[in-house]
C-alpha cells in the first residue's frame, strides 16, 4: 500500500509555503532577465582572493580543529571578534557570552521561533516585514499584530495600543528595513526601547545590512539604546532586546555565519535548541569567517562596497525619476539592498509582475511581506547586484509594462 504521505506531516506544516521570492528567482535563472528579486550582494565583488589565502591557512595551521565538532555556542576567537565590534561601535558591554553563532540569520529567527512561539502566540512586526521572519515564525503557527510604518520605519506611538493583543515580542528591522529599504529615527528607537520596558515585552532587532549607509549618520541599534536604559554597566549585557546580525551581505551569504547577541540566559536556552538543529555551526566556515575579517580587513571591504552600492542606488534613483509614471512612488533607502515601490490602486501587482517578465525583468510583488489580507500594491527591488546599465535598462522596461497597465486600466473604466 502507498504511503499517503500528507497525512504524516505535522499539523503546522498545513501553513507553511514556499519562498516567494525563491520561487521567483527560480524563473530568473536566465541570463538575458534582469533581476531586481532576490536580495543578493554583488557577487563580482566577494573578496575571492582572501578568502583562498584564508582556507589555505585554517587548513594548513588548524585542520584538526577545523575539520572538527565545535562547541555549539560558537568559535570562540569569532565570537570574541564581534563581542570586541559592538562594543567599540556602541559603546556598551557585551562579552562571549552573549554572542552566538549561527548557520545564517534565517536560523537564528527560527531557533528564536522554536524558543519562544506557541500556536496562536501574536507576534508584533512591521507592516510590512521580512518575509523570511514570517516564514520562520509561521511554521511554528504564530498569529501577528501588525503597526504600519512610515519614512521613518515603524510608527512607535501606534505599538502600545498593539500591545493589547499581548504579543511574545516584536520584530523589528531598524536599518533599510526589508522590504521597505527605510531607517528607524532615533527617537523612535528610544520610545520602543522605552515601549518594551514598561510592557516587558522584548524586541528582537533583525540587523544584516546596518554597515552598508550611503547616506547620512549611523543611528545605534535598539541594542545599544537599551544598554544605555541600563546604565552603560560595565558587565555583560543583560537587557530587553535580541540582536541578530551577519555576514552574508559584508563578505559572503554562501558561508552561512550569522550571530545572535542577547542576555545569556536566553543564549544558553537557544543553545539547547540549536543543539536538536544541528550541533553546531561549521567550524571550517567560522574559522575562515574569522580569518578574513579579522585585521580591520572587513571594514576596508565594506568601504568598497558602500561606494558600489552607493552608485547602483543612485542609477536606480534616477532611472525612476526619468521612466516611472507621476502616479507611482518610492522610498529613498539610505543604505541596504532595497527600495519600495507603491503603485496606483488600479495596478496589480502580481499581473505587473508578469508584465515586466515578459520583457525579461523581475522583481517582488509586496504582497509577500504583509501578515493582513488585500495589501496595497506595490513592490520590492533590489539594486545590489545589477550594475548601473542593467539597472536603468530594467527600470525604463518595468515603467513601459506598468504604462501598458495603466492604457489597459483606463480602457476598461470608460464607458462605452
Amino acid at each position: 500500500m502507498s504511503i499517503v504521505w500528507e497525512s504524516r506531516y505535522a499539523l503546522r506544516m498545513r501553513g507553511v509555503t514556499s519562498s516567494t521570492i525563491r520561487e521567483i528567482l527560480k524563473l530568473t535563472q536566465r541570463p538575458e532577465v534582469i533581476s531586481f528579486a532576490g536580495g543578493l550582494p554583488a557577487a563580482e565583488y566577494f573578496p575571492t582572493e582572501r578568502f583562498q589565502d584564508a582556507c589555505q591557512r585554517v587548513l594548513s595551521n588548524s585542520a584538526h580543529q577545523a575539520l572538527q565538532y565545535s562547541p555549539t555556542e560558537g568559535y570562540p576567537p569569532l565570537r570574541e571578534f564581534i563581542a570586541e565590534r559592538l562594543n567599540r561601535s556602541y559603546n556598551i558591554q557585551v562579552d562571549i557570552d552573549n554572542v552566538m553563532i549561527t548557520s545564517g540569520s534565517q536560523q537564528a529567527l527560527s531557533l528564536l521561533a522554536g524558543l519562544m512561539i506557541n500556536p496562536g502566540d501574536h507576534i508584533l512586526v512591521e507592516h510590512p516585514t521580512y518575509l523570511g521572519a514570517l516564514q520562520a515564525f509561521s511554521t511554528f503557527q504564530a498569529s501577528y499584530v501588525s503597526v504600519p510604518c512610515d519614512d521613518n520605519g515603524i510608527c512607535a506611538e501606534q505599538v502600545p495600543a498593539a500591545l493589547r493583543h499581548a504579543p511574545k515580542f516584536m520584530y523589528i528591522l531598524p536599518n533599510f528595513q526589508n522590504p521597505g529599504g527605510t531607517t528607524l529615527h532615533a527617537d523612535r528607537r528610544q520610545e520602543l526601547v522605552n515601549i518594551a520596558e514598561a510592557h516587558g515585552v522584548p524586541i528582537v532587532e533583525d540587523d544584516p545590512y546596518g554597515m552598508l549607509r550611503y547616506d547620512g549618520e549611523d543611528i545605534p541599534s535598539l541594542l545599544a539604546f537599551d544598554a544605555e536604559r541600563l546604565g552603560g554597566r560595565a558587565h555583560q549585557y543583560d537587557g530587553n532586546v535580541i540582536y541578530l546580525s551577519t555576514f552574508s551581505k559584508s563578505l559572503a551569504p554562501g558561508l552561512r555565519i550569522a550571530w545572535v547577541v542577547g542576555p545569556p540566559q536566553v543564549l544558553a536556552r537557544l543553545v539547547q535548541v540549536k543543539q536538536g538543529a544541528d550541533l553546531h555551526t561549521s567550524t571550517f566556515n567560522q574559522m575562515v569567517i574569522y580569518e578574513v575579517a579579522k585585521d580591520g580587513f572587513i571594514d576596508e571591504h565594506v568601504a568598497t562596497l558602500r561606494e558600489v552600492y552607493r552608485k547602483r542606488r543612485d542609477a536606480m534613483l534616477g532611472a525612476l525619476d526619468r521612466f516611472m509614471p507621476h502616479e507611482v512612488r518610492w522610498t529613498q533607502p539610505q543604505g541596504g539592498l532595497f527600495l519600495w515601490m507603491h503603485f496606483p490602486a488600479q495596478i496589480n501587482a502580481r499581473e505587473l509582475f508578469e508584465a515586466s517578465v515578459r520583457r525579461n525583468v523581475a522583481f517582488v510583488p509586496g504582497d509577500a511581506f504583509f501578515t493582513e489580507p488585500d495589501p496595497p500594491p506595490t513592490a520590492r527591488i533590489n539594486f545590489s547586484c545589477m550594475d548601473e546599465a542593467g539597472i536603468v535598462e530594467g527600470i525604463k522596461r518595468m515603467a513601459e509594462a506598468i504604462e501598458e497597465l495603466l492604457v489597459a486600466a483606463q480602457t476598461q473604466t470608460v464607458v462605452p
